[in-house]
């Protein structure tokens, strides 16, 4: 399939950064994205949302960049920008019109290199307060919003790095100090530490001196993080509870799986669009539509380059028993792992899941993330045909394999409830 053969070009610079360039003039657009092989994971505890908030930090300017800065110059190029933490990375993006790319390339240079002279104390305290209060809104303040991070305690080991919110705790997020932050830009936001892609419609000649002029002269240090980590695993199954200010009860369901971009990893994430993917997947058909006792199901395969969560999540309708819908979704898991699927419902899914994939790529910003996530993950940035592959080989052995293999291990329950009415 021609679109899924991108062409690329992949070298390095003298101090170490990665630089991917893929060529594409179908719009006269270009897509910047830089990802740092840094997340949540790499923090420690009572030192957990450093690497969210650093995000932040990213754009609060640099030595030649002031305050705000870099959105108003990419905003009134016409272009759009943002960032985004995950366990494992945090990554950087502008998708400019195409003669706007010197001016990506400068700002992004610019903070690469040059943030710490501009990090004040009061940039500091005031994103404190940003994350603090975005983290009181989509947790604490959220309906159902602590479930996640009870989740995680529970399904890893305190001091495995997947067992904390990539938000961080509240406490942690607000003893920052500007050594902190400081000591973490030089470890991590390093050019050896970074890889830099460049999509769309550009000269290459021209795009690499570009790169040269505003990047080759940033300084890489030696800073280098080993870590050995144990594969995660459950000893017993865990059960847990709480009370929060929501109408309708709710069952969290949690498993470990496989880790980013494995076939079991294809697998279970075609597994979880059976089981929920639309209206006529079978959990949903099951419990909302044909036994109406839950609200809403979902399933999902979440993973990271460690390791992987199965999840199923299902908010009960008023009044029905929560214990029905958890045996009514692990019922349906024994027909799985017994029966298999029939080959109507998963050439279904992967056609959508297919389509997806495909869709995504239309936007040049979206392939290049990909670019720099397969080599990331994978060190072959044009994986796109592999990665689908996963999906075109399986078949309902590979299904009632993983079933198998993962839904039927120690999970981590968790039940919200609705908090009780004082008389």
């Amino acid at each position: 399939m021609k679109i899924l053969n991108i062409e690329y070009e992949k070298y390095n610079l003298s101090n170490g950064l990665q630089v991917i360039l893929h060529q594409n003039k179908n719009l006269p657009l270009a897509a910047i994205n830089i990802w740092y092989k840094v997340g949540s994971a790499f923090e420690t505890r009572g030192k957990t949302g450093l690497a969210h908030l650093f995000e932040h930090m990213m754009f609060q300017g640099s030595e030649n960049a002031a305050k705000e800065m870099h959105f108003r110059l990419i905003q009134e190029a016409g272009g759009t920008l943002n960032g985004s933490t995950t366990f494992d990375r945090t990554n950087y993006y502008e998708k400019v019109p195409s003669n706007f790319l010197e001016l990506a390339l400068w700002l992004e240079s610019d903070r690469m290199g040059f943030l710490l002279p501009a990090l004040t104390l009061e940039k500091l305290d005031n994103q404190k307060g940003v994350v603090s209060n975005e983290r009181l809104e989509r947790y604490e303040n959220q309906p159902y919003g602590l479930a996640w991070e009870k989740i995680l305690a529970a399904l890893f080991k305190k001091e495995f790095p997947y067992s904390w919110p990539t938000i961080g705790y509240l406490e942690d997020i607000q003893s920052y100090t500007l050594e902190d932050v400081s000591t973490f830009f030089k470890n991590y936001y390093s050019p050896h530490n970074a890889c830099l892609v460049i999509a769309g419609d550009f000269d290459t000649d021209h795009c690499k001196k570009l790169v040269e002029k505003y990047f080759e002269s940033i300084q890489s240090n030696s800073f280098i993080r080993n870590d050995n980590i144990e594969k995660p695993s459950l000893e017993k199954t865990i059960y847990l509870q709480y009370e929060d200010n929501v109408q309708l009860e709710r069952i969290y369901l949690a498993w470990h799986s496989d880790k980013a971009y494995s076939n079991d990893d294809a697998a279970l994430d075609t597994l979880a669009d059976i089981l929920s993917g639309s209206k006529n997947s079978r959990l949903y058909k099951k419990l909302v539509f044909e036994k109406e006792i839950a609200q809403d199901v979902s399933a999902m395969q979440i993973s990271g380059k460690l390791t992987g969560i199965f999840m199923i999540v299902a908010t009960a309708k008023p009044g029905k028993d929560i214990s029905e819908i958890k045996q009514d979704i692990f019922d349906e898991i024994q027909h799985l792992e017994t029966h298999g699927v029939i080959e109507r419902e998963l050439l279904k899914s992967k056609n959508g899941i297919k389509a997806s994939f495909i869709n995504s790529l239309q936007q040049i910003d979206n392939l290049a993330d990909h670019l720099n996530s397969y080599n990331y993950f994978l060190g072959e940035p044009n994986s796109f045909i592999s990665d689908l592959n996963r999906y075109e080989s399986i078949n309902s052995t590979s299904l009632k394999m993983v079933a198998s293999k993962y839904l039927t291990q120690n999970y981590v329950e968790l039940i919200v409830k609705p908090l009780k009415k004082v008389c």
